[in-house]
């Protein structure tokens, strides 16, 4: 049985802290860094104007709720159409998100199951992976633009504008999202090719 002096447990304490850290050091670098840094200039051109897109619609999103929530709880009186334009304005915050997310590589992934593949097979299953990915989104965005077509003229109800100006983002999203994943495929594949080659070349 082992019995740990006070010198022994400060050591641990000091070791945990300064591996926390040192955690929060790095994590406060990735969510500081630019993260399209290295990117070509027209990669960085369309991720700075979807991200300005999205912060756009967040603002007028917290400015919306900020000002009924104060108008109503000071002034007993809230704005009928507030509701409604947030309602409109959060497919396109969200479809801003899932696009740069796809640029960006910043995705929920589970490579756990990916990582017990076989080397040689991984790139397959990748493939296999891109290919779901586009499928579905693609899919997405024709079942949308059918939704768009038949229900987008009916008009709002106090703020008076035709819903198909919300619901279209479900349409552009998921259709960028998609070529976001085909063009992530084709670099994938072409860096893979330009690889095999330069080992075919030195062999």
């Amino acid at each position: 049985m082992t019995i740990q002096t006070s010198e022994n447990k400060n050591a641990n304490v000091n070791t945990v802290q300064s591996i926390a850290a040192q955690i929060d050091l790095a994590s406060g670098k990735i969510e500081l860094d630019n993260p399209d840094e290295g990117l070509p200039y027209l990669d960085r051109t369309i991720n700075r104007f979807v991200e300005v897109v999205g912060v756009s619609v967040l603002s007028v999103i917290v400015l919306v709720v900020f000002f009924n929530a104060v108008s109503r709880y000071a002034l007993n009186y809230s704005f009928a159409w507030a509701e409604e334009i947030v309602q409109m304005a959060m497919p396109w915050l969200a479809m801003t998100g899932v696009f740069l997310a796809v640029r960006r590589r910043t995705m929920i992934r589970i490579d756990f199951f990916f990582e017990k593949i076989p080397a040689k097979l991984q790139f397959l299953f990748a493939c296999f992976g891109y290919a779901v990915n586009v499928a579905v989104l693609g899919f997405l965005a024709w079942v949308s633009l059918d939704f768009v077509k038949i229900f987008g003229g009916d008009v709002a109800l106090y703020v008076e504008v035709p819903v198909g100006w919300s619901t279209s983002a479900l349409v552009l999203g998921a259709a960028g999202a998609a070529i976001a994943y085909f063009v992530e495929f084709y670099r994938e594949w072409r860096s893979r090719k330009t690889t095999d080659n330069a080992k075919g070349a030195s062999l």
